[in-house]
């Protein structure tokens, strides 16, 4: 019925084979769609770093598909990022392809959970299941798959604890200690560049010198 391509770290994919299948009519909707307030609840978060210590490939996707939509809307203008989890994916790659300077447009977390927000530029979640783009007041919006989202603005790995006995009472250790990297996040630049030579501002000059540079430096640049 189907043939699973599966190519070490690139996403698995499943054929259907359109002999073997066909659709069936049900009644009502196929599976219930989960409200964004739900969906934290609905859909865990996904960790950025597995063991032993090597960086998510769901992260290294989702972040260099959630990066092409970010340059595109940048303008080619500097773009600054909060600290964080936010920073530790994309502030490196911003500060390489895009030119120096003055930062005059901002990036934040906006979502549900997390309070209303005045920017110009905002780091939304899509939706698990629908596919669509949390509906944001910020003046643009870069979609970032949900479970990677929902970690960003939400956890903390560090887990603190009262330390040995004859401390203080107010000093306190990290238990268990946060998974750690072995190497700085970067962005998959395959995903990186499919994505951006599929977006219509591809086509512009200064967007177009960025997908060349990449493409032609991906294994000495420091944010691939």
């Amino acid at each position: 019925m189907a043939t699973r391509i599966d190519d070490c770290g690139f996403w698995q994919v499943v054929w259907l084979d359109p002999c073997a299948v066909r659709p069936v009519c049900v009644e009502g909707p196929a599976c219930t769609v989960v409200g964004w307030e739900a969906l934290r609840a609905a859909y865990p978060d996904t960790p950025p770093v597995e063991q032993p210590g090597w960086w998510s490939p769901r992260w290294e996707a989702a972040v260099a598909v959630a990066l092409a939509h970010l340059l595109a809307l940048s303008g080619g203008k500097r773009v600054a990022v909060p600290d964080g989890p936010v920073a530790e994916a994309f502030r490196k790659a911003l500060d390489t392809l895009l030119p120096a300077g003055p930062s005059p447009r901002n990036l934040v977390l906006a979502g549900p959970g997390l309070p209303g927000v005045s920017a110009d530029i905002a780091l939304v979640p899509r939706h698990p299941q629908s596919g669509e783009v949390w509906p944001c007041g910020a003046g643009e919006v870069v979609p970032l798959a949900a479970d990677v989202w929902t970690y960003m603005a939400f956890n903390d790995d560090r887990r603190l604890t009262l330390a040995a006995a004859g401390m203080p009472d107010i000093v306190r250790r990290d238990d268990p200690p946060p998974r750690l990297p072995w190497r700085p996040f970067r962005p998959d630049v395959d995903v990186f560049l499919q994505t951006l030579a599929r977006l219509p501002a591809a086509r512009e000059p200064w967007l177009r010198a960025i997908y060349e540079h990449v493409e032609d430096r991906r294994y000495s640049l420091p944010c691939f």
